[in-house]
């Protein structure tokens, strides 16, 4: 059975749920057989076809044929894959100043890829990603991990609040969803009052958007009459942002839409690579389609359990536009202790933050979503911002509140209490602060002006 599951992807629809539930069950030396061939098979796949990659492992596979007189490149275990080099984000940008397609991380022609999408540009130039058809296909089934733990399926009424633009945002989720034989409702282009109406009117049972417009949805939704906890929906779907996996976040959804929270992380350049466990404490990295390593913040050595780490994350289904190695910039904390049946490396609070949002503050280390875990549980507060500027060498941080209660100077004492820090928090008017459909950009860095 092993060698079976080695060699053949699983077939997701044909046969979804035994398949998935089988590799979440495998222990971690079938686990890493499974790995390797599937890497394998990529790489066989990807070279010499591939520019980028061509280039980038010219040496092992120039050193694979001296040893062995053979030209493709195949790893005997996965330690080896340590010998790979790491992917940045920029390698991945730089080419496409020249070339808008990407060609040099495309293995393909250009006629056999059938999506196109790019990422959102929050930290940095927007990169533009090419799908194949049998790619496409992938990124759906890695969906369906995500949806069993929703506990979707036929007779649901999934509502998609984003803008089905050129970001990848859920249009995964939306084609996945159809493939399980839910109904699905797009709501791109609609206001939020008209997409609150939709909800309301086709009796939806489940909503897939950011954490953020979830928060904003219910907001408009209480200034209008139209109480979101009596409505018929039951689940949130929540991706893009940290805070599905924030307690005070998750707490204040919960309460909202009176729903369950489901939380799911994923990347263009990567696929969707993360579902959460049943009671929504974290994430499972989705092992039996990505090999995840973690980088120590402090050594930059492999991490341990319960580290704060870098994740590293190679895809293995995708190879139309193969990242190896590829250095996400997510923070998180990894656990190989079991967690019921569910063998995969477990992330607890998700994803923590990113490499580049890391504050130094007299001399304390802080992260963005540490302090929207605790802004987010003050009730009274609709909206927030904060503005990293720099005094000297050091950081400093200007939190922005619209408060119910006007009494920003609680939120400033649990922020010392909670953190050690004396932040500076000012109140500003009811609706004056931004709100978004997509990713939230409520960390403003202003270090480098």
């Amino acid at each position: 059975m092993m060698q079976a599951m080695a060699t053949t992807p699983p077939a997701h629809f044909t046969d979804p749920s035994a398949v998935r539930r089988q590799f979440e069950s495998l222990d971690r030396q079938q686990l890493s057989e499974h790995q390797l061939a599937r890497l394998n098979r990529l790489l066989a796949e990807i070279l010499p076809a591939n520019r980028l990659y061509a280039d980038k492992l010219a040496d092992l596979v120039a050193h694979r044929a001296s040893q062995s007189g053979a030209s493709p490149l195949v790893l005997d275990s996965l330690e080896q894959l340590k010998r790979l080099p790491f992917t940045h984000k920029e390698e991945l940008l730089a080419p496409q100043q020249r070339d808008t397609w990407g060609a040099a991380n495309r293995t393909y022609p250009l006629e056999r890829y059938v999506r196109w999408h790019q990422t959102s540009g929050t930290h940095g130039r927007p990169i533009v990603v090419l799908d194949t058809a049998e790619d496409w296909q992938w990124w759906l089934g890695c969906w369906q991990y995500v949806l069993d733990v929703a506990e979707l399926g036929r007779g649901d009424r999934l509502f998609m609040a984003f803008s089905f633009g050129p970001y990848i945002g859920f249009w995964s989720a939306h084609d996945a969803a159809i493939a399980r034989g839910c109904l699905v409702i797009p709501g791109g282009g609609m206001s939020t009052l008209a997409r609150l109406e939709t909800i309301r009117t086709s009796g939806a049972t489940a909503l897939f958007c950011t954490p953020s417009y979830a928060l904003h949805l219910a907001e408009v939704g209480a200034a209008h009459q139209v109480v979101t906890s009596r409505l018929q929906l039951r689940t949130l779907v929540l991706a893009g942002e940290p805070g599905g996996s924030i307690p005070s976040v998750r707490q204040r959804l919960a309460e909202a839409w009176n729903a369950r929270v489901i939380d799911h992380a994923g990347a263009t350049e990567v696929g969707a690579w993360g579902y959460p466990d049943a009671e929504g404490t974290g994430l499972h990295v989705l092992e039996s389609e990505f090999i995840a390593e973690f980088l120590s913040v402090d050594s930059g050595a492999a991490a341990a359990e319960g580290e704060l780490a870098e994740l590293v994350l190679t895809p293995l289904g995708r190879s139309g536009s193969p990242v190896l190695r590829y250095r996400t910039g997510d923070l998180v904390r990894p656990s190989w202790q079991s967690r019921g049946r569910t063998r995969f490396v477990f992330l607890p609070g998700g994803v923590l933050g990113r490499t580049d949002d890391m504050l130094v503050v007299r001399g304390v280390n802080i992260y963005p979503s540490a302090i929207e875990e605790i802004v987010r549980g003050f009730p009274e507060i609709t909206e927030y911002r904060l503005t990293a500027t720099k005094a000297g060498a050091m950081d400093q941080l200007r939190l922005e509140v619209e408060d119910h209660l006007a009494r920003p100077e609680r939120v400033s004492q649990e922020l010392q209490l909670r953190l050690g820090l004396k932040i500076e928090v000012t109140l500003v008017p009811p609706g004056s602060l931004p709100r978004f459909d997509g990713k939230g950009r409520r960390f403003v860095d202003e270090r480098g002006v």
